[in-house]
């Protein structure tokens, strides 16, 4: 996930959240809807300046933007790491009894119970 695709979500969510149009956030910032678009998508990196432009007319610090972009980062790598877990050896005790079946259906019919023992 590139920085700008995730710069972008988080401008489009706070926009969203706070009931403002795209239109609405791009006068207010002063860029062009077809860019401020673009930014939301990700297909735009935005300058210094642009962020610090969308962030006054979202009346949000960069410092907060950064850190909602932190977040939303730590959770996608979080969400695409493998799950490794660690377990301790485990064996496996057959408690039933030991009756020996016999005949074609035997094998079909007959249950085995198991404890797993940690």
């Amino acid at each position: 996930m590139l920085l700008r695709q995730v710069i972008g979500n988080v401008f489009r969510r706070l926009r969203r959240e706070r009931g403002i149009t795209l239109r609405e956030l791009a006068e207010l910032a002063q860029v062009s809807v077809p860019y401020l678009s673009e930014i939301e998508r990700g297909r735009k990196e935005p300058s210094s300046e642009i962020l610090a432009a969308i962030c006054r007319a979202l009346d949000l610090e960069l410092s907060d933007l950064l850190s909602e972009v932190q977040f939303d980062l730590t959770t996608a790598v979080r969400s695409t790491l493998p799950i490794q877990l660690q377990t301790a050896a485990i064996r496996v005790e057959d408690r039933s009894a030991r009756r020996i079946p016999s005949g074609p259906r035997a094998y079909s019919a007959s249950a085995t119970a198991y404890t797993l023992v940690a």
